[in-house]
């Protein structure tokens, strides 16, 4: 894993720093407590502290929605999105503090810790702790409990920013964040495996980690310069705690009108009127608005492309399929729809 972004991450059970080993063909991320977390043939890493209480969207909603979105439908998003970033990045930079170099290299054996030195605000870093405490899950150490884990020195990260998408989906608006943002690395959570498998690949500079946004974050404190959370959970402690003081949280919901002429050929979910209003109460206690604005597209679809919209969103988990199917197949072609979504600019307070 890319170091500039392994360092930013930290164990879900202890949350200690990470690092990558190898056995065979077998990778994992460990910490200096011995706790182990596979990283998957198809290159994201489990960092699940437990069992996940569901399991997200399902191998056919996201192969929907990379169909989808690679036809370049949500395109306005992804534009808006990579503007915004990009405006962040710069608002970051003018206000970021001076890093200091990196330390040494820390070798860490259980049960001491690791004790590296913070290299930035950004980074958030971690401190020494107490050599006795004890693991929550004390079973879940590798098989050799004598052998070192090395805490590499990190790179600087002053001139690395990271952008982390929360429930990223197939990191579609991730890797469009980074193309805009050169210096940049991404990572994206979300709970969904299927989702992941394409994240992973979103783009190079882009690591992908199974997570729940409804639990603790595996990153570490003010680590983050950006947080994407587009149409997706929100979490305004733990987003408050791994962004940066200067950092910026962007979120994209669906305006009233979005997909309004399938929502009322379908019989889909409706957007709730007062969604703006409920999204910046449930942040308000962490965040402060920072700015808003409303995207809006034009689209012409085929039947198949709108059944794609359709079976990407939550309306796939509360239609039933063979009425849905029946109204697909009765829309006349070619099928136009609205796309309006607002975007949200907080900032952590």
């Amino acid at each position: 894993m890319d170091p500039r972004i392994l360092h930013r991450l930290r164990c879900p059970v202890c949350g200690e720093p990470l690092a990558e080993t190898t056995a065979g063909t077998a990778r994992a991320l460990r910490c200096p407590r011995r706790h182990s977390f596979d990283i998957a043939r198809q290159g994201y890493v489990n960092l699940l502290a437990g069992r996940a209480p569901h399991s997200g969207d399902t191998a056919e909603m996201v192969a929907a929605r990379a169909d989808f979105l690679a036809a370049g439908h949500y395109d306005v998003i992804a534009a808006a999105l990579a503007t915004a970033a990009t405006d962040a990045v710069g608002r970051l930079d003018a206000t970021d503090a001076p890093h200091p170099a990196p330390t040494p290299p820390t070798l860490c054996s259980a049960p001491v810790e690791a004790t590296v030195s913070p290299p930035s605000r950004r980074l958030g870093g971690c401190r020494a702790k107490d050599p006795t405490a004890r693991a929550k899950d004390p079973t879940a150490r590798a098989k050799d409990p004598t052998a070192e884990v090395r805490v590499e020195p990190p790179p600087d990260f002053g001139a690395y920013p990271l952008v982390v998408d929360a429930g990223a989906g197939t990191g579609r608006y991730l890797g469009a964040v980074l193309a805009a943002l050169p210096d940049a690395v991404g990572l994206a959570l979300d709970v969904s495996k299927p989702a992941l498998r394409r994240a992973a690949r979103a783009h190079p500079r882009a690591a992908a980690a199974l997570a729940d946004t409804w639990q603790r974050l595996p990153l570490a404190d003010a680590s983050t310069a950006v947080l994407l959370n587009v149409f997706a959970p929100r979490n305004g402690a733990e987003f408050h705690r791994v962004l940066d003081p200067a950092g910026t949280l962007l979120v994209v919901t669906p305006d009233t009108d979005h997909l309004a002429e399938l929502v009322d050929a379908l019989d889909l979910l409706r957007v709730d009127p007062d969604k703006a209003d409920r999204v910046t109460d449930s942040l308000g206690g962490h965040f402060t608005p920072a700015g808003s604005a409303v995207h809006r597209a034009q689209l012409t679809l085929t039947r198949p492309e709108a059944a794609s919209l359709v079976g990407m969103g939550p309306s796939a988990w509360h239609t039933a399929p063979d009425a849905l199917a029946a109204r697909l197949a009765a829309l006349p072609e070619p099928v136009r729809v609205t796309v309006a979504v607002r975007v949200d600019a907080y900032r952590p307070h």
